[in-house]
């Protein structure tokens, strides 16, 4: 079988997962309209397991646990349980906690939409899932080895591009390492490297780390730069090995990233305790937001039990004071992770429709994918809207409309989310015509 037959039996058995799938979690949503995950009553179950990465932006979890968020809304037992990779997050995903598994996670923006089609899962098996709420907005940072430092590259890569080029032509590998294909990560350093016109299929290799691995990785030699979430890229500044070209939120100011997932089975099932599990992770939100309340923050999640780092490799950035490693640096920049005021938590369609469109310039779903289809039934900004009234959110902070409008990037890209055709036509390098 030529690769181009292999290539589109692919392609049809991604579409017919995505259409599977979207008919399965159609059923649920007629089933559990929003208004059915109403309080009237306690939960159906006090329990659920949800997965977590060590990175900063898993903070809502972690809070909603320590500071009794959860068991507030009758969740008494709520398990919070360190994934070692974003590969486990997803195995565990689809086993579920019935089967030694869990039930949601701190969690890839897209990787839910890529359980839910069955793209990365064993047999490309569909595992529907929803997601609930966005957990954070930037504060991911990319980082350069010391060995390519005093090249100066920043927000604009292209000061690697000819000694990247120079590395590959003396038979040296060049590594930009990433935690998940697919993944936001990935997503991050791709437009980074892109926009320097560096091609990261073909000048580069791009390679999988887990988060807590990278600092260790980099120390070794075994890759060149990484993107990866807080606070690893902090601790690499502090250890000395390398610096930060860039926070990504000066790739994409105040974009998107983490977001809570959870099965559809789950909260077909106990629809008022996946209400309370929302609740109780959006209060956590909001504690994490307040900058009065950083200090205990990153002592509380640098335990040994959560991430087992110092609350120095994790307090700076999360107030916003950012040493680059390079020489520069700033303090009480808006680079910092945002965990609530203004919407963050919102889970915005316009924003995932942007991660199904990046993995589509990479070939990494079909060009011809129904993206918005899919984002109606994976996104559940209904049941957050419900939330949000049941805690009493300000207005404010409640967006009007499941689009945030045209976005724009560092290199003058412009996203417009009602023409994302448009928005890859745009782009140079990439791999769809």
């Amino acid at each position: 079988m030529t690769k181009t037959s292999q290539a589109g039996i692919r392609r049809r058995g991604l579409l017919k997962g995505a259409t599977a799938t979207a008919g399965l979690m159609a059923a649920v949503r007629t089933a559990f309209p929003s208004g059915a995950f109403a309080q009237s009553t306690g939960p159906e179950t006090n329990k659920v397991t949800l997965g977590f990465i060590a990175l900063t932006d898993a903070a809502p979890l972690i809070i909603a646990k320590e500071k009794g968020f959860f068991a507030k809304h009758g969740i008494t037992d709520a398990n919070v349980a360190k994934q070692a990779s974003w590969g486990t997050t997803r195995d565990n995903l689809v086993l579920g906690s019935g089967a030694g598994g869990i039930d949601g996670a701190h969690i890839l923006t897209p990787l839910p939409y890529l359980i839910s089609m069955g793209t990365v899962t064993a047999e490309n098996k569909p595992t529907p899932m929803f997601i609930l709420a966005r957990l954070n907005y930037q504060c991911q940072g990319i980082s350069v080895s010391n060995e390519f430092k005093s090249l100066g590259a920043k927000a604009d890569a292209t000061p690697l591009k000819e000694a990247f080029a120079k590395k590959k032509a003396a038979g040296k590998e060049v590594k930009c390492a990433m935690t998940f294909p697919g993944g936001t990560h990935d997503m991050w350093i791709r437009y980074w490297l892109a926009a320097g016109g560096i091609d990261p299929d073909k000048d580069v290799s791009t390679i999988v780390v887990p988060p807590a691995q990278m600092v260790a990785n980099m120390k070794v030699g075994n890759m060149d730069a990484f993107c990866v979430g807080e606070p690893w890229n902090d601790q690499l500044v502090h250890q000395d090995i390398g610096y930060t070209a860039c926070t990504t939120g000066e790739v994409w100011k105040d974009h998107p990233e983490k977001s809570l997932g959870v099965r559809a089975d789950y909260v077909e099932k106990n629809p008022k305790a996946a209400m309370a599990v929302l609740m109780a992770v959006m209060e956590a939100q909001q504690w994490c937001e307040k900058m009065e309340n950083k200090d205990e923050m990153a002592t509380i999640i640098g335990k040994r039990q959560w991430f087992n780092v110092p609350p120095a490799d994790i307090i700076n950035r999360i107030k916003g004071d950012i040493d680059y490693g390079d020489g520069r640096k700033v303090t009480g920049s808006d680079l910092l992770m945002k965990f609530w005021k203004g919407g963050v938590s919102y889970p915005y369609q316009s924003h995932e429709l942007w991660f199904l469109t990046e993995n589509q310039r990479w070939g990494k779903l079909p060009a011809d994918l129904d993206t918005k289809a899919i984002i109606a039934k994976v996104n559940r900004e209904d049941l957050w809207r419900q939330a949000a009234k049941n805690i009493s959110a300000a207005d404010s902070d409640v967006p009007k409309s499941t689009s945030r409008g045209k976005e724009t990037f560092f290199d003058g890209k412009v996203f417009d989310p009602a023409d994302p055709k448009a928005y890859l036509a745009s782009l140079q390098i990439k791999k769809v015509s």
